[in-house]
C-alpha cells in the first residue's frame, strides 16, 4: 500500500480517473491496495473505504469458497488473462447486491512485491439487453410457431376446400354424364319401342286381314295359321310391356316379391309348354329329369319370368333343327338351372356388356328383341339372393346359368301379387 502511496499515488490517481473502468489492485494476500473511483462507486463504497479489505469483500458469498484458490492458480501463472472463460462473473455490492460484471486481470510486480489489477465493467446493462433480447426471441419464436400452426391450419383448411370442390366437381360430372346417359337411353328406347312394336303389329294387321278372307270351311288351316301368327305377336308385344313395368318397378323401388312353396316341374312346365309355340322348324326343347320331387320357397313369378327369357333367347338366336336342353341340378338349399343352346353365340369382346341394359351383341342387331331382359332377370335373382352367369362361344352356342336359394328368409308383401 505504501509502495503505491509513495511512490505512484498521483501516476496512478491520474491514469486510473481517466478511464471508466473500475480498477482494483490486490497484494498476493489478495488484500486491496488501491481501487479508483469508478470501482469505488460501482461497488458502493467511498474513497479509500476499499483499502486493506479482502478481495472477498467484491465477491458473491456463494462463489468465496473456490476464489482464494483461483487467485493463487493465476499468480502461478503471472500472465494476463480474462476471467471467467465462458463463465457468468458476478459483483457485490456494499448493500450485499449482485450484479454482473467482466474483469480482465494483470499481474506484476514493483519493489519485489507481486500485484494483480483487476480490471471491472459492470455489464448490468448488456446483461438486461441480452435478456431481452432473448425474451424477444423466445417470443418470436412463439409468435413463428403460432404463426406456423395457423399457416398449417389454413393449408388444411384449403386443402378440405380444394377436395370438397374437386368432390363436387366429379359429383357435376357424374350428374352429366348420367344425364348424357340417360338422354342417350331414352333415344335408344324410343327408337327401340318404334322398331319393336311397329313390326309385331304389322304382322298382327296382315294376318288378322288375311284370316277374314279364309270364309270357307276348307280355308280352316290357313285361318288357324294367321291366328297362330297373331297370338305369337300378341304374346311377344305383352312380353315387352312387361319388361318395361319390370324396369319401373325395379328403378322405384315399387317391386315387391311374394314367395310360395310350389313344385319347381309347374313352373318348368308352363315355361317349356308357352315357348314351344316359338319354336322353329326342327327345334326342340329337352325337358330336365328328375324335378318332381323338388319344391321351391320361391318368387313363382320371378322364376317363371327368368325362364321364359332364357328359354326364348335360345330359341331365336339358335338356327333350325337344334337342341335346346333344360338341366336342373339341385344343390344344398339351393337350386341351378342350366339352358344350352347351339345358337350364334356372344362375341367375345362383347360378353362383358352382356347383362347391360339395352346392350345387343352385333351379331344380333337383325334380330328381334330390346336388350332388356338379361338386365331384368340379374336385377330379380341378385334382389332375391340368386345369381346368374354363362359361357358362350361364338358360331357354337351359349350356356346360361341360374341359381336360386329353395329356402326363402326374405320379407315380402303377401298381399302383394303384381310384377
Amino acid at each position: 500500500m505504501k509502495v503505491f502511496e509513495e511512490n505512484n499515488g498521483n501516476i496512478f490517481k491520474i491514469l486510473s480517473e481517466a478511464i471508466s473502468e473500475g480498477i482494483v489492485i490486490v497484494n498476493e494476500h489478495q488484500e486491496i491496495v488501491t481501487s479508483n473511483d469508478a470501482a469505488d462507486k460501482m461497488f458502493g463504497y467511498k474513497t479509500e473505504e476499499l483499502l486493506g479489505e479482502n478481495l472477498s469483500i467484491l465477491i458473491p458469498r456463494e462463489y468465496r469458497n473456490t476464489h482464494p484458490q483461483q487467485v493463487d492458480k493465476f499468480l502461478e501463472k503471472s500472465d494476463p488473462r480474462q476471467m471467467g472463460h465462458g463463465r457468468d462473473l458476478y459483483g457485490q455490492r456494499k448493500d450485499g447486491s449482485v450484479f454482473p460484471v467482466e474483469a480482465g486481470l494483470n499481474p506484476f510486480k514493483i519493489s519485489g512485491s507481486q500485484f494483480v489489477m483487476a480490471l471491472v465493467t459492470d455489464i448490468s446493462v448488456r446483461k438486461n439487453q441480452e435478456l431481452e433480447i432473448i425474451e424477444l426471441n423466445s417470443h418470436l419464436e412463439q409468435k413463428i410457431e403460432e404463426r406456423t400452426k395457423e399457416l398449417n391450419e389454413n393449408i388444411k383448411i384449403l386443402k378440405d376446400e380444394v377436395t370438397k370442390r374437386k368432390q363436387a366437381e366429379n359429383k357435376m360430372k357424374e350428374s352429366l354424364r348420367k344425364e348424357r346417359e340417360l338422354n342417350d337411353l331414352k333415344t335408344k328406347f324410343l327408337s327401340l319401342v318404334s322398331h319393336e312394336f311397329k313390326t309385331p303389329l304389322s304382322g298382327i294387321l296382315t294376318s288378322a286381314t288375311l284370316a277374314g278372307k279364309y270364309t270357307e270351311t276348307e280355308q280352316q288351316d290357313k285361318r288357324e295359321k294367321h291366328l297362330k301368327t297373331i297370338q305369337s305377336k300378341v304374346k311377344y308385344l305383352n312380353n315387352i310391356l312387361n319388361d318395361f313395368l319390370s324396369i319401373e318397378r325395379l328403378e322405384s323401388g315399387k317391386t315387391n316379391y311374394k314367395f310360395d312353396v310350389v313344385p319347381l316341374s309347374k313352373v318348368v312346365n308352363e315355361v317349356i309348354y308357352n315357348s314351344n309355340m316359338l319354336l322353329k322348324d326342327g327345334q326342340k326343347i329337352n325337358y330336365p329329369s328328375n324335378i318332381d320331387d323338388i319344391s321351391i320357397n320361391f318368387d313363382e313369378k320371378i322364376l317363371e319370368l327368368s325362364l321364359t327369357n332364357l328359354i326364348n333367347n335360345a330359341i331365336k338366336y339358335s338356327p333350325e333343327y337344334t337342341i335346346i336342353d333344360v338341366i336342373v341340378t339341385p344343390r344344398k338349399d339351393a337350386v341351378e338351372i342350366k339352358i344350352e343352346d347351339q345358337g350364334m353365340g356372344i362375341p367375345k369382346n362383347e360378353q362383358k356388356f352382356i347383362f347391360n341394359r339395352y346392350f345387343r351383341a352385333a351379331n344380333a342387331l337383325l334380330d328381334q328383341g330390346t336388350g332388356i331382359g338379361l338386365n331384368i332377370v340379374k336385377s330379380h335373382l341378385e334382389n332375391l339372393g340368386g345369381t346368374i352367369k354363362f359361357e358362350s362361344v361364338e358360331g357354337k352356342g351359349s350356356t346360361f346359368t341360374i341359381s336360386f336359394p329353395t329356402k326363402n328368409n326374405l320379407e315380402y308383401n303377401e298381399n302383394n301379387t303384381s310384377y
